[in-house]
């Protein structure tokens, strides 16, 4: 606590008793207890409140999954780097790109004969500029 050890702590409190005196020590230990009573109950009326108003207890609050330190970076790009490929990112994640990338194969072909799984690329002739977009960032 403060980074005071045993003996530090115990010549402080003999300097104060010194300071205060033994005629005001008595009224002074009673403000510290006093002190020390309403920050409990301070902190007693937070916990209430919190736990009325967010609904949960704060003893019941798994600390550890909000720690920080927990969240390594190179951790968490080697696990996704590693992580299988197959499995998709959503249940409907495989279908919705397959219907993406057929509906663009049919409206780049022109034809509804285009099957889902081919891609069609478009190229430019041999005298055909790239199309530019000067607004474009």
């Amino acid at each position: 606590m403060f980074g005071i050890n045993g003996p530090e702590f115990f010549l402080l409190l003999i300097i104060g008793i010194l300071v205060i005196g033994p005629k005001r020590l008595p009224e002074y230990t009673q403000k510290l207890a006093n002190l020390v009573k309403e920050v409990r109950r301070m902190a007693s009326g937070a916990r209430d409140q919190i736990k009325e108003e967010v609904g949960i207890d704060i003893d019941e609050v798994d600390w550890k999954k909000y720690d920080p330190r927990q969240y390594d970076p190179r951790r968490i790009i080697k696990e996704a780097l590693l992580d299988d490929d197959a499995k998709p990112v959503s249940p409907g994640a495989p279908a919705a790109v397959a219907a993406v990338s057929g509906a663009a194969a049919v409206a780049a072909s022109g034809t509804g004969d285009t099957s889902p799984s081919e891609r069609v690329v478009q190229r430019l002739s041999a005298g055909d500029v790239a199309p530019f977009d000067s607004e474009a960032t």
